[in-house]
């Protein structure tokens, strides 16, 4: 009896580890407006053990894609990466201005309060992870007001587009206006 305890005990301690190794913290989606075609998806993920964002997809998207934005000169550029590392332990932020989720070919209208259902894509050790989430849609008059992250850049700045866009160079993709605006949002 005892040794059946000690072998369940230990089969435990070895599948344990295989569980739970990523956790995502507060995924939420900013809401959209009719006919916008692209959103953005945001949250805290840590992967305990390190891995990399290597996919993520959404029933609500024709296509979901991990994307950077970066400063070139006086140019923010937006590029979809193949994958982002999770340091073991450290929490990763997707955030708007930085590395943040696409949800791009939107097949409707997302409004304030409801939840989006992503499946996350974590691969460690060369095993790959999916983390079913509901990330909350939060309305866009909720946003603060438009301003991007890199410092002498001020939404409305000279150099500017009309509410904030600035120069946006999306490499691989298009995305109207609206779009750019929202990424610029803090």
């Amino acid at each position: 009896m005892k040794r059946h305890a000690l072998t369940a005990i230990l089969a435990l301690t070895l599948v344990a580890p295989a569980f739970a190794q990523t956790t995502i913290k507060e995924p939420w989606v900013r809401g959209t407006v009719a006919q916008q075609t692209a959103t953005g998806m945001f949250m805290q993920i840590t992967s305990a053990a390190g891995g990399r964002l290597v996919g993520v997809s959404s029933p609500v998207a024709g296509v979901a894609e991990v994307h950077e934005m970066t400063l070139d000169g006086n140019v923010m550029r937006m590029r979809a990466v193949p994958a982002l590392e999770l340091p073991a332990g450290k929490a990763v932020e997707l955030r708007p201005g930085g590395y943040h989720v696409m949800l791009m070919e939107l097949k409707r209208t997302l409004q304030a309060g409801e939840a989006v259902p992503v499946t996350v894509v974590v691969e460690s050790g060369g095993k790959r992870e999916s983390i079913e989430v509901k990330a909350s849609v939060r309305a866009m008059s909720a946003m603060p007001a438009p301003r991007c992250r890199w410092p002498g850049i001020e939404a409305g700045a000279a150099g500017a587009g009309p509410g904030g866009a600035a120069a946006v160079r999306l490499e691989g993709h298009h995305l109207g206006a609206q779009a750019a605006r929202d990424q610029l949002r803090a």
